[in-house]
């Protein structure tokens, strides 16, 4: 990063940094057209500009990618195109803006929009370490700026009418509950060693500008760029990063749940640069009014799944890949993804009636809110907090221990060797003000 450009990030965005309301967000909110940005364009970011762009303006679009920056520009040809985000957001009539990048620069990016004002869409996991998530939900608070996490699931009637149903107390007090998910597997190779050859990128992507915040690597065609990042713990947050903010969404929702006391993890062998193959994690809460005095949640991940018998449903029932089952006092409830919910045995919940709730669009919610400065559903004030307690997993697994936490002083307790896993140091010349 040239002088100049740390100096925008960490003085010019501080500086930015004192109304409640931001002369951006009072043009948008007085003719109800926003002014876009999109950093991250490709894949997820795609659609997640499409989405957000519908009844606005896109101003700005950034890809370190030409080739993906330039499919994106042929449907918005009137914004200004960067391959660099801190250039972008040195452009001064963006309102709002998208992020939609690989995990490990979720952070950096975000909280340099938020300290400029910025609304933030940011696609989950919200941050790539603990420490990340804490930061970012301090700074969304202190901008007074509309926020969001790419939760998409938290805005279907499917998983509405589950919450409420826990809720509701249908099954009684929450005793267990059981968490799981196909990936990695088919999606994404982990369980991998750092290759001996490199390569160089193509004249279309700026290799530096991918890795950002992280250390210096070769590129390797195919390995990182554009999807496998998932699997290297430099970039990704593995399979509990990429399922875990959808799957333990409505656990933590509906469940009411504040930070775990103790998270223990057991997989296949660790590895320094890579995820592991299969993960079991076990997360132990305080007990919450939905519950019983404590409740027991339980991830699997890569086909692993909860015994068929304790789900209490019939021999034919097909199960999904990806779903959660609450365990209660008066029977169970099942929710999948993106298979509606169940209530077992079927024939103690036959006359149950769902409540009448149904989707919304979780990109328009933000957009909306924006105009008319409401609140969202998954806010950094609920995004941050959920997004440390999925990722406290893969500390308990990189650090083979138990680990006791202390969510007020953000530690685990007696155990040094966590601090690495939450909170990572920043490439030189790449630190961000409040995160480096």
């Amino acid at each position: 990063m040239s002088q100049s450009r740390r100096q925008f990030v960490r003085t010019t965005a501080a500086g930015l940094l004192v109304p409640f309301a931001f002369p951006t967000a009072r043009r948008a909110m007085a003719n109800d057209q926003i002014h876009l940005a999109a950093i991250g364009v490709g894949g997820k970011g795609a659609s997640d500009l499409d989405e957000t762009a519908a009844g606005h303006n896109v101003v700005a679009i950034c890809d370190v990618d030409e080739r993906t920056l330039a499919a994106a520009a042929q449907r918005y040809p009137h914004a200004t195109k960067h391959q660099d985000w801190r250039k972008l957001l040195e452009q001064p009539n963006i309102d709002a803006v998208t992020v939609s990048t690989p995990d490990h620069m979720h952070a950096p990016i975000t909280m340099t929009a938020l300290k400029l004002g910025k609304h933030v869409y940011t696609q989950k996991p919200l941050t790539h370490s603990v420490y990340e998530s804490r930061q970012l939900a301090k700074a969304a608070a202190e901008a007074g700026v509309v926020t969001q996490m790419g939760t998409q699931h938290h805005a279907t009637r499917r998983l509405k009418i589950a919450v409420q149903a826990i809720r509701d107390g249908v099954i009684g007090k929450v005793r267990e509950v059981h968490c799981w998910t196909d990936r990695p597997g088919n999606f994404w190779k982990q369980g991998l060693e750092r290759p001996a050859t490199a390569g160089s990128p193509p004249a279309e992507i700026d290799w530096d500008l991918w890795l950002g915040v992280a250390a210096e690597r070769p590129y390797v065609a195919g390995l990182y760029h554009p999807f496998h990042w998932r699997g290297w713990w430099d970039f990704g947050t593995g399979a509990l990063g990429d399922m875990g903010c959808h799957i333990m969404d409505p656990v933590v929702n509906a469940l009411e749940l504040g930070p775990p006391s103790t998270v223990s993890a057991e997989g296949a062998p660790l590895l320094p640069e890579s995820g592991p193959t299969s993960c079991r994690v076990e997360y132990q809460f305080p007990g919450t009014p939905h519950t019983t005095d404590t409740v027991a949640v339980t991830w699997y991940e890569a086909g692993a799944q909860p015994p068929r018998d304790i789900f209490l449903a019939p021999e034919n029932w097909p199960g999904s890949d990806n779903g959660v089952l609450y365990r209660g006092e008066k029977g169970n409830l099942f929710v999948g993804f993106p298979e509606m919910p169940e209530l077992f045995p079927r024939g103690d919940f036959k006359d149950y009636k769902w409540a009448d709730l149904q989707d919304h669009n979780h990109y328009q919610e933000w957009t909306s809110a924006i105009v008319n400065s409401s609140r969202t559903s998954c806010p950094f004030s609920y995004a941050g907090p959920l997004t440390e307690t999925v990722l406290l997993g893969n500390v308990a697994f990189r650090t083979g221990q138990a680990v006791r936490w202390n969510s007020r002083d953000l530690k685990a307790e007696g155990l040094p060797a966590a601090d690495a896993f939450l909170r990572r140091d920043y490439r030189a010349g790449w630190e961000v003000e409040g995160l480096s």
